[in-house]
This record gives structure tokens, C-alpha cells and sequence, in this order.
């Protein structure tokens, strides 16, 4: 690269580049020559992404000329006033994207409807900060959260971001990912081809996440197209597939007679495949959901007065020795005894913060929610899933000398306005799913914190339920004060002053300012005007929040 661009080059960002070789692409035809000018920002997002020249010019293309993060290889070629013959000859570029975990290739929802590639949502991101995408390390996975990564692909699978063979790619890179696991090892040992082992795969998976050990037809339809479904299907009813013939599945029994259209795992197959996993202990909360109190850090926290005599109260009254006096006195009085508290405000204003702080002062676990997790793509199991995380917290409340705080953050799913004589499913099962939260809340034993953003989509039907509801406001000028020097202890009064006045920021975003500015003093040292640069920073950040489009997201 000559002087000239790499002083170009210092001054690039991501998003600069992408639209560089999308301004030099049109009407190219993607030439030598255009590939020759391209040179130096390709260059750059080779650099920032580890991946080469050719894959980072079609990563550009497809994130410039993406809609809805979704571009066809049609609508691509027309955009660049290219032949889909001369674009073709770069698709193993494409490939190459896949595979590294920057794109997934959809599969069309109808029969006329073309393929799709989708850009990853982290990429994207990646491309907004101008970071460095590192995927995730999948290596050295314990065997639950090896299945919570096949669940992530069946559930893209099921909703069509992946093709077949996208989802059977991901699956045997997860297990060449973990070899040492015994799962994997006896899996391999099989020699399936990979449509009998990734079914296998989603039986085990309908056991351990869902704690289903009945397989229906319709519970991996969503993975085959037709043909090959009907074709797996007919295998199965005949009790003839691979998987019969290893003794690994087996029809359900009941009443004594067979039923050829359900199907489960053998004893044989669980002890041979799940010894690494407890079945009895799978639960829908997750292996990773609950926050020991021990853990969480110390943190100071800015309210306006109002706000803080209520976080002050709550806390007061969930202190373990007034916790269960004032939970007696309220059983013999003949009133409920759950604590179900309601924080909502705007984001950034330290809602989820305050119930990691209440945790910490009074010595509780959190169990949170995960409602990712919660919610399945399998009918009925996302109401299950839900009444088994309050099944599980009353067995915990039961265990433990300090009840936990249950904790639904970000709650606007489930507690959000009910649609009125809703006909689609998924409405029906946020209905139901509702109604399960509605009469937990009546028989509650313990402590159950909710927040959400959208105070103004709240169902009214949950107001009651709520014992105390604290409102989080953004902060005052005061507060922002105390928050910006608590940040930046550098600061001197009226510099926080003065970032305070001009800047009507949330918590949140004064933390994310102050980690920019601490990342800032590690790569360059301290600044020669500490405020002329957070001002510099704070209109960075004022123009992110602004939901400006440009080149295709």
C-alpha cells in the first residue's frame, strides 16, 4: 500500500471502507480493475475481521446492499449491474463467510421466493464500533452448554436463517469442536451420515432442553424439506431407520399397544450418549442463570431522592431477619406473602442494577430468567418451560436459608398488553404464558422482581400483583454530576458540570462513555484536555442513539 493510502488508511473506519467498495462497485462489473482500486479498504477490513482480500470485498457487498440485514445473490448482482453468472464466480468467498460464522444463508419461505444470505447481527454491530470480530470459542464446552448450542441452531434452522446444510455444518463443527466430550466420542463411533446423526441430535436435544422423551413427526419437520421429511418419516413409521436398527430410538407404548407415529430414546441410547448429563436436573431456567450473591460487585448507584428512599425501603424490608418476620406476620393476618416488586423507566437508568445491588446488601441469589430459553419452537413447550421456572423456584425458596430474588428482566413479553381475541398461536401462548405469571403472582412464597422499559404497554391485569412499583427516572443534573465523577474520578467539579448541563444522559450511557474514554487512556495515555475529548466522545455517543440509515441496516 503507497504512502498516500496509508495515510488514508489511518483515518478509515468499517463503515468508511464498505461504502468505498460499494461507491467503486457500481456498474464495475467487478473487474481486475475495480478489485485493484478497492485495494486499500479491502485491505482494512481484512485486517480488522482476519480475513482475506476477496472475503472482505463481498462482506462489504453484502452488508451495502442488504435489507433487513437479508440480501439474495439476485437482487446483489442487479444492485452492481453484474451478470449472476460473473458474481457466481465469487460465491465460494461467500462460502468461506459462512462457514466463519459472518453470514448464514437462509432458505426461501415459499416456493417462488430465492435464498437468502442474512448478515450476523454481531457483525454488524462489529462494523457500527469499528471493532475487531472475534467469534465465540466453541471448544471446551461442557456437555449442557454443547446442547444449548445445538438448540441455538435448531431453533435458526426453524426459523429458516439457516439451510439444511448450514445446520448440519454448525452441528459437526460444534462436535469437532469437542471431541473430548463422551457425547461426542460415542456419536462419532456410530458412523451415521450426517441426516441420521443431526436426527439423532435433536432427539437427545428434545430430552435435555425441553424434557421431552416423546418425539412426534411434527417436532422435526422444521429441519428437512418435504421430500426428504416424507422419506425420514415413512422410515420411521416402518420402525426400519438407522436409528431402530442401532437400537437407539423405539416406538412409545400405550396401554400396552405400540404407537408408530412417537418415538423416544432408548434406555440404551441415554445411558450410551447422556452419562455427562443429569435428565432429572434439566430445567428451564438454565445452567448459567443464577447469580450468586458473592459475585456480584460493589457498585455505587445515583438516584433522585424519591427513587432512593424507595430502593432504600425495599432493601430495608428484604434484610433477611425483617424479610421473615414481616412474611409471618403477613401469613397470620391471612395475607399473601410474596414480595413481587415492578422497576420500570427508561433504559440506562439503573433498573437492573438496583436488583444486583438489592441482592448483594441482602445476601440473595438471583435466579434469572432467560426467556430465550423459555420460549420453544415446539408447541406448548414454552408454557411449560415457564411453569417449571416457578416450579424450581419454590423447590429453591425451599432449599435455601435466604430466598433468592427471582428475576424477570426485561419483561415486556410477558408482561405487556394482551392482545384482544387474539387468533395467531404465538398470541395465544403470550396469553397463556400470562395468565401462568398472573396466578404465580397470587400464590408467590418468596421474591420476584420484574423490569421493563415500556410502562406504557403494562397489562393493568398485573398492577395489583405488584407490591411495591418503583418508577426509574433518568437522572437528574445532580445525579449526573455524582455519576460522571464516580466514573471519572479525574474529573473536576466543573468539568462534571459541564458534561452534565450539555449532556441529558442516562447511567447507562455515562458508563459506556467512561469505558470509551478508560479503553482511550490504555491505547494512547492520558489526554492533554480530559473534557475536550469526553466532548468528543459524548457526540459520538448523541449521534449513535439516533436511528440514522445508511448502507442497508
Amino acid at each position: 500500500m503507497n504512502t498516500e493510502n496509508q495515510k488514508s488508511a489511518e483515518q478509515m473506519d468499517l463503515l468508511t471502507a464498505v461504502e468505498n467498495i460499494d461507491n467503486l462497485a457500481a456498474k464495475s462489473e467487478l473487474n481486475d480493475e475495480f478489485f485493484e482500486k478497492v485495494a486499500p479498504y479491502a485491505d482494512y477490513i481484512s485486517e480488522m475481521m482476519s480475513i482475506n482480500c476477496e472475503q472482505s470485498v463481498m462482506l462489504a457487498l453484502l452488508i451495502s446492499h442488504s435489507d433487513d440485514n437479508r440480501v439474495s445473490m439476485k437482487e446483489l448482482s442487479s444492485s452492481l449491474d453484474c451478470s449472476t453468472a460473473r458474481l457466481l464466480r465469487y460465491t465460494n468467498y461467500i462460502d468461506d463467510l459462512e462457514k466463519l460464522g459472518f453470514i448464514v444463508q437462509g432458505r426461501p419461505r415459499y416456493r417462488d421466493d430465492r435464498s437468502f444470505y442474512r448478515i450476523q447481527q454481531e457483525i454488524i454491530n462489529a462494523f457500527k464500533r469499528n471493532e475487531k470480530y472475534v467469534p465465540r470459542n466453541l471448544s471446551g464446552l461442557t456437555c449442557y452448554e454443547l446442547f444449548d448450542e445445538f438448540d441455538l441452531v435448531f431453533q435458526m434452522r426453524s426459523d429458516e436463517e439457516l439451510t439444511y446444510d448450514g445446520a448440519v455444518e454448525r452441528i459437526e463443527h460444534l462436535l469437532d469442536c469437542n471431541k473430548n466430550l463422551q457425547f461426542v466420542s460415542k456419536l462419532r463411533s456410530y458412523e451415521f451420515k450426517p441426516e441420521d446423526e443431526i436426527l439423532l441430535i435433536l432427539f437427545a436435544c428434545i430430552l435435555v432442553n425441553k424434557n421431552g422423551d416423546k418425539v412426534i413427526c411434527r417436532d422435526f419437520s422444521f429441519l428437512y424439506e418435504r421430500r426428504e421429511f416424507n422419506n425420514i418419516k415413512s422410515t420411521l413409521q416402518r420402525g426400519s431407520h438407522p436409528l431402530h436398527n442401532r437400537k437407539l430410538i423405539e416406538f412409545t407404548n400405550s396401554d400396552g399397544f405400540i404407537n408408530n407415529d412417537t418415538y423416544c430414546l432408548t434406555k440404551h441410547a441415554k445411558d450410551e450418549l447422556l452419562s455427562e448429563i443429569n435428565i432429572t436436573r434439566c430445567n428451564a431456567l438454565g445452567r448459567n442463570d443464577v447469580i450468586k450473591t458473592e459475585d456480584i460487585a460493589a457498585k455505587k448507584l445515583f438516584f433522585s431522592d424519591k427513587v432512593s428512599r424507595k430502593v432504600d425501603e425495599l432493601a430495608n424490608l428484604l434484610e433477611n431477619s425483617q424479610y421473615e418476620q414481616i412474611r409471618k406476620r403477613l401469613r397470620d393476618e391471612k395475607f399473601r406473602c410474596g414480595f413481587a416488586c415492578l422497576f420500570y423507566g427508561a433504559p440506562g437508568t439503573g433498573k437492573t442494577e438496583t436488583v444486583l445491588q438489592l441482592a448483594r446488601r441482602t445476601g440473595r441469589d438471583i435466579m434469572q430468567v432467560n426467556m430465550a430459553k423459555i420460549k420453544s419452537m415446539w408447541v406448548g413447550e414454552s408454557e411449560k418451560n415457564l411453569k417449571r421456572v416457578f416450579d424450581e423456584y419454590r423447590e429453591k425458596v425451599k432449599e435455601c436459608d435466604v430466598a433468592p430474588i427471582l428475576l424477570f428482566n426485561e419483561a415486556d413479553a410477558v408482561i405487556g398488553k394482551r392482545s384482544e381475541n387474539g387468533e395467531r398461536s404465538v398470541d395465544k401462548m403470550y396469553h397463556t404464558m400470562q395468565n401462568i405469571i398472573l396466578q404465580e403472582m397470587e400464590t408467590l412464597d418468596g421474591i420476584m422482581i420484574a423490569t421493563t422499559n415500556l410502562a406504557q404497554s403494562f397489562d393493568r391485569a398485573f398492577e395489583r400483583r405488584f407490591l411495591y412499583k418503583i418508577k426509574f427516572d433518568k437522572p437528574t443534573l445532580e445525579a449526573r454530576m455524582n455519576i460522571w465523577r464516580e466514573m471519572i474520578p479525574a474529573l473536576t467539579d466543573d468539568e462534571a458540570r459541564t458534561l452534565s448541563t450539555k449532556y441529558e444522559f442516562s447511567g447507562g450511557q455515562i458508563e459506556n462513555i467512561a469505558r470509551r474514554h478508560a479503553i482511550g487512556k490504555i491505547l494512547h495515555g492520558d489526554a492533554e484536555n480530559i473534557l475536550n475529548e469526553l466532548l468528543s466522545i459524548c457526540d459520538d455517543e448523541k449521534i449513535e442513539t439516533k436511528e440514522k440509515k445508511t448502507i442497508g441496516f
